[in-house]
């Protein structure tokens, strides 16, 4: 299947709506901290800002003018106190508002990670079909690490630099108006400009992103098949692939840095040009305020000083915006990416037919218990108000069912199959034929095109899906095992297993014996996926996984395809003991393990062509003899 294309870039809405939303993460889950936070920032800003004005209004204007005053040491001593403790003001505040924000930052980057993954676990398969697994890593790694690095130092800078803005654009238009309109003018072309540039670089950030999940997923592509690189030579094509995406990666980097590393100079050599235009207004205006007639007043040495001062205060936070603009951006532009996954869709689950602990009432019926029996049914309620139950006994039938991966492209046609509570039912053809994808939907990994599947007579579109599949138990072609135990692996068919039914699960599957000479027996620690055991080993292990859930339907897909022939003999005694008495829907490419099989379905190109017993299949000479006969000829 392809890979579908992710957006090139966040538009503005997107923008907004990560920042929004990150803000609503902060508010939502920590509102004391946050607006703690926010009122310390504030203190803060306030006390830089007063202190201008103690400069310029106070000492200016009245220490330096009454400087022969007698009490002017007194006077210059209660000053000089209340400045020291509005300093002392804004430092804890600043230091309060710093430890505040980091425990904010931090928690929510929690909360975002915790979302995440958890929302992860309920995507449909068809999603991980569609992206790569670097890709879906990158989100987790560089998005989130972006974000964090901006939430821990670019956020706190950015409320800080907002709240110094208004506060002291407030101070300025109480101080003088006049002057405070000038600044507001001369401020003007370098928000436009600091604009400008965050759009231009904003679009090349989200890019960046994206080419880092492709390279990321690329490398993670070429790790997991080194084996296969390395038997087929195949060295210096993989590094061209990998350059075409590096130079893609680069480039895009380049321009977004490009814009970014060029603002926080010009920022700053604009705010020095102001402050030196600012104080050529003043100065003038100062030197010629006799003829200001009533806005004489306004204007006095100590005033132009504050004013200066407020000046620098008052565009120095759009320089520090410019140093963390990158940081800014790459953030939203992660959570913008972020976001698109959390809000990708569910698996849609619109059952109602549940999975419930059954025993016998005096008729033979079930009867819904609360205890485990060992024995299930499934619940069924009605639109009456009626609830009826019925045994799961693990019937299995398909009615015309038509599908496709993708709604142009039906891969499965017309597909009508019975498997009776018990039977073996083997699915064979060529690679592609729809094998898999048949027992998938068994699963309801995807849902159908057309036509009908049902479980014990129900429809499984009624049935929970967590219900349904908790009712099936599968061994897989490629192995999954986890970081843990043998133990814990065995467990993951039955957490609340113990450790007999797990030592049960592992003879029956013929994995005890192996299991016993391991270092530590089932206390063994497997690590890097079992990468420490032989593929025989992970695959008795994934059988013994499946049979410690004891279900009564099982999907084998290519099961013992990683085995041997001297172990698939000896796992074939287990594997026949697993199937007893239970419906088995089995994968092979060894034709012949689905011998004694009651059902064998031959398909190709998604369709079903023959159907029947090994020795019916064989006597009509068709696909299957010619399978059968040219397996028989290989070996």
């Amino acid at each position: 299947m392809s890979q579908t294309k992710r957006p090139i870039m966040a538009d503005k809405g997107q923008m907004k709506s990560a920042i929004k939303r990150i803000l609503g993460y902060e508010v939502k889950y920590f509102p004391v901290p946050f607006f703690l936070s926010l009122f310390c920032v504030i203190v803060s800003c306030i006390s830089n800002a007063a202190n201008s004005m103690f400069i310029g209004t106070i000492f200016v204007d009245d220490i330096l003018a009454n400087i022969s005053d007698p009490d002017i040491l007194s006077r210059l001593a209660m000053y000089l106190g209340i400045m020291a403790g509005i300093y002392l003001c804004g430092i804890v505040s600043i230091y309060f508002y710093n430890f505040l924000m980091s425990k904010v930052a931090q928690g929510t980057q929690k909360k975002i990670r915790d979302e995440l993954f958890e929302h992860m676990q309920t995507l449909p398969l068809s999603y991980f079909d569609t992206r790569t697994r670097g890709d879906i890593m990158s989100v987790y790694t560089n998005d989130v690490d972006t974000l964090r690095e901006a939430m821990s130092r670019a956020w706190p800078m950015l409320v800080s630099a907002t709240f110094s803005i208004i506060v002291v654009g407030v101070m300025m238009f109480i101080t003088n108006w006049m002057l405070a309109i000038i600044v507001i003018l001369l401020t003007i072309p370098m928000f436009f400009f600091t604009k400008a540039v965050t759009k231009s670089s904003g679009k090349y950030f989200v890019k960046q992103q994206i080419s880092l999940g492709k390279t990321n997923g690329y490398v993670e592509e070429m790790i997991n098949g080194q084996k296969v690189v390395k038997v087929f030579n195949h060295e210096e094509e993989a590094i061209a692939g990998f350059n075409v995406l590096n130079d893609k990666l680069c480039e895009e980097s380049t321009k977004a840095n490009r814009y970014s590393n060029v603002l926080m100079p010009v920022i700053n050599q604009a705010g020095t040009l102001q402050y030196i235009i600012l104080g050529i207004i003043a100065s003038v205006l100062l030197v010629y305020k006799d003829n200001l007639g009533s806005f004489e007043a306004m204007f006095s040495v100590g005033t132009v000083v504050s004013f200066l001062m407020y000046s620098k205060s008052f565009t120095q936070p759009i320089g520090v915006l410019s140093q963390q603009i990158n940081l800014i951006v790459m953030a939203v532009a992660g959570a913008t990416r972020i976001f698109e996954m959390i809000d990708t869709p569910s698996e849609v689950d619109d059952g109602y037919v549940t999975l419930v602990n059954a025993k016998e009432d005096e008729n033979g019926n079930p009867v819904e218990v609360s205890e485990r029996t060992g024995k299930w049914a499934w619940k069924h309620p009605h639109e009456t108000g009626e609830v009826t139950y019925t045994w799961l006994r693990g019937r299995v039938t398909f009615d015309d069912v038509d599908f496709g991966y993708v709604p142009e492209k039906i891969v499965l046609h017309n597909v009508t199959l019975y498997a009776e509570p018990g039977q073996k039912v083997a699915f064979v053809g060529p690679t592609g034929a729809g094998k898999t994808t048949i027992t998938n939907l068994i699963n309801r990994f995807y849902d159908i095109a057309d036509g009908k599947v049902r479980y014990d007579e129900i429809n499984i579109n009624k049935i929970k899906k967590a219900d349904l599949r908790r009712s099936l138990g599968m061994v897989l072609q490629d192995t999954e095992l986890f970081t843990g135990t043998v133990k814990d692996n065995i467990k993951f068919g039955k957490l609340d297993a113990t450790d007999e039914e797990v030592i049960e699960a592992a003879k029956l599957a013929n994995a005890h014996t192996f299991i016993s000479n391991l270092p530590n027996g089932y206390d063994t620690m497997l690590e890097k996926a079992g990468g420490n055991l032989s593929q025989g080993q992970r695959q008795l292990i994934a059988i013994a996984r499946a049979a410690i859930s004891n279900p009564p339907a099982m999907i084998l897909d290519e099961a013992t395809s990683s085995i041997d022939s001297r172990t698939e003999e000896m796992v074939q005694k287990g594997m026949d003991a697993i199937m007893k008495g239970r419906t088995v829907f089995v994968i092979a490419h060894r034709l012949s393990t689905v011998k004694n099989s009651d059902v064998i379905m031959v398909l190709d190109q998604g369709s079903i062509i023959e159907r029947g017993s090994h020795d019916q299949l064989i006597a009509m000479g068709g696909k299957y003899y010619q399978l059968y006969t040219g397996n028989a000829m290989k070996k």
